[in-house]
């Protein structure tokens, strides 16, 4: 194994630290559209709640999404340097993309397929992937791309039936004060979700960049944060919690116009505490199976469910619509973007640098 020149390497991290940050701004409306579309909190107080917990997300769950990440989807001798920078470029590239379109498509599944594409035009063949059975790495994958947004919608809709069901007999008014302090904790806990999952997606990038340019060294460590252990070093863990948080602080407003308010209106406290604990309880179970999700799904699934408890006609399924095509349009999309600036790389760096550096 030849090390890649050790600058390359940190503009590498740097950039993982880069989108490990857009992904804060761009998933942060996740995290706090409910919430300020039920006006408990203004949409900076919103930012700062939700950066919180995305930070203190490093102290409470373990990194088996990152080893999934790091090791689960790519074939080792297809993991360069050029590939992990070709699939952040083009993750980064489609984030910005569907920002702009105020598509909230899922983060996770940019970085991922941008990889994907990368890999594949590095290798040449489609067995760059790495595929190990449904039960793990790109199996589990696919089976929580459909179960993320069924679970939240299910979800969504039981617990807006019993929160309603509880409070019935209290006067609405109080029960709306009730449920504006509990969406506090609702929203408090996706976002706890959406920073342990996402970031540990960059956790994984980062490694296994380290590990594929002779670096592994930086890479390994055995992390104690209050008394939880880790197999990442906490430099990698707290830098990637704290982009994730500096991002969610910028936040992504067209999105959450279109998570808030677009798939279901008139969204109230009861309905925005509903949504979250739905989506929280899926990224949960989802983090705890080490999958790495998209907590976008969790979200829009659970805020459908909840406005479904209205009767169908609450839901705008247009809107709903338009979101699964950005979903669907993401793997595709950004393996192919994924693709093209591995091919842009290896035309310019690469080639002027004397080729890649991959595991063996």
């Amino acid at each position: 194994m030849h090390a890649a020149p050790l600058l390359l390497v940190i503009i590498t991290v740097v950039i993982a630290l880069g989108f490990d940050f857009l992904n804060g701004v761009h998933d942060a409306a996740n995290s706090i559209a409910t919430i300020v579309t039920t006006r408990v909190l203004t949409p900076p107080q919103a930012v700062v709640w939700a950066a919180i917990f995305n930070f203190i997300a490093a102290f409470v769950f373990g990194t088996g999404v990152a080893h999934t990440i790091s090791s689960g989807l790519i074939r080792p001798e297809a993991m360069t340097i050029y590939v992990v920078l070709a699939g952040l470029i083009g993750a980064i590239l489609w984030n910005l993309l569907t920002w702009y379109l105020a598509l909230p498509t899922s983060s996770s599944h940019a970085i991922i397929s941008a990889l994907a594409g990368a890999a594949i035009a590095s290798f040449g063949s489609y067995r760059a992937i790495l595929f190990t059975g449904w039960g793990t790495g790109w199996g589990s994958i696919l089976i929580f791309l459909i179960l993320s947004p069924l679970v939240g919608m299910i979800l969504g809709y039981i617990i807006m039936h019993i929160v309603a069901w509880t409070s019935h007999t209290t006067p609405r008014e109080k029960a709306a004060r009730w449920f504006r302090r509990l969406q506090l904790i609702s929203a408090g806990a996706y976002s706890l979700g959406h920073g342990t999952n996402d970031a540990q997606k960059t956790m994984g990038i980062i490694v296994a960049t380290l590990v594929a340019t002779g670096y592994g060294n930086y890479a390994q460590g055995h992390a104690v944060l209050f008394g939880r252990h880790h197999e990442i070093p906490i430099w990698i863990i707290l830098s990637c919690h704290a982009a994730i948080a500096a991002g969610t602080m910028i936040g992504g407003w067209k999105i959450v116009k279109t998570m808030g308010s677009r798939i279901t209106p008139h969204l109230r406290p009861m309905g925005g505490f509903s949504a979250e604990m739905a989506a929280a309880i899926t990224i949960g179970l989802a983090t705890v199976a080490k999958v790495p999700i998209s907590t976008t799904h969790a979200i829009g699934g659970a805020i459908s469910g909840v406005g479904a408890t209205r009767g169908l006609h609450a839901v705008r399924w247009i809107w709903a619509k338009r979101i699964i095509y950005g979903w669907i349009l993401t793997f595709p999309g950004a393996a192919l973007v994924g693709a093209l600036t591995y091919y842009l790389l290896h035309v310019t760096l690469e080639a002027w640098l004397g080729g890649a550096v991959a595991i063996h």
